[in-house]
């Protein structure tokens, strides 16, 4: 039986997504079938999304859009509806990472979000929210969204080795993390070190940190914490860790090292050949 479960638009952005897609479907004078064949999906799965059973993608968002002839409503509306899946805490972290000009992160256990593969994703978010986790990974993807702009924001990357050899889904998922990393090595915007375990004591030892900063905006600091995160503009607290990320970078290996690096541990810890010469 087709679900006719009433929505509150005003509820979430996902269920004005649902009300609008049916609002929309049904002026075309289609049914969740019909519209299901003309997508080539179930009719269960409109279903699903006209009632915020399921997060739509964006793929799904821009077919919508080419078979109601909408102008690319659902194309905009899905980034409210993925933003809107991120932690509530998350979240201001997020709108200002999108509009960040420079992003500076040290990480210390695991990859940068915006790095990380769909799979990497799903293994890190199993862990505590394995309830809404296809919507999770979708809205992480989502994130990475902005280093495909036309001018993407510059992105320096600090890893601690504890990254690579933290083996996080199993090894198949490790070597495809891996080797995703190695694919940012030609792109001009995103640079990559590693912090290895011989470095000893360093700036990074309180945890997890990133630095935004913007064109016309003040300069923001973000650490995250268990089931929140913490960001300010305080100028001191930012005058104090970029001077502890620029000495994160300098003990750091340089990018050809840390490339090196990465695809030795690939090879040795995960098995995997990756191709490359690396000294």
């Amino acid at each position: 039986m087709v679900n006719i479960r009433s929505l509150d638009p005003s509820a979430s952005p996902l269920d004005y997504y649902g009300s609008e897609l049916r609002r929309l479907r049904e002026e075309a004078e289609l049914n969740q079938p019909q519209l299901g064949k003309i997508l080539y999906c179930t009719a269960s799965l409109i279903g699903q999304i006209e009632t915020a059973k399921k997060v739509p993608t964006r793929r799904f968002s821009e077919q919508l859009d080419a078979a109601l002839m909408t102008g690319g409503v659902f194309s905009r509306l899905v980034g409210l509806v993925l933003k809107s899946q991120l932690p509530n805490w998350f979240q201001p972290y997020a709108e200002m990472e999108a509009k960040a000009a420079y992003i500076s992160t040290y990480q210390a256990q695991l990859v940068y979000g915006l790095l990380q593969t769909p799979e990497y994703a799903r293994a890190v978010l199993s862990v505590d929210h394995p309830d809404k986790l296809d919507a999770m990974v979708a809205a992480r993807m989502d994130r990475q969204r902005i280093l495909e702009r036309e001018h993407p924001p510059v992105l320096c990357v600090v890893l601690d080795e504890a990254t690579l050899r933290l083996e996080i889904g199993g090894p198949e998922i490790m070597r495809t993390q891996l080797r995703h990393l190695l694919g940012f090595l030609n792109r001009p915007w995103v640079q990559i070190q590693v912090l290895p375990f011989t470095a000893g004591q360093h700036a990074g030892l309180m945890g997890s940190f990133n630095l935004l900063r913007f064109e016309d905006d003040p300069d923001l600091f973000y650490s995250p914490s268990y089931g929140g995160g913490h960001m300010t503009a305080n100028p001191q607290v930012i005058r104090e860790r970029s001077l502890g990320y620029a000495r994160l970078q300098a003990t750091a290996l340089s990018q050809e090292d840390s490339a090196a690096l990465i695809a030795r541990v690939m090879e040795e810890r995960y098995g995997h050949q990756p191709g490359l010469e690396v000294a």
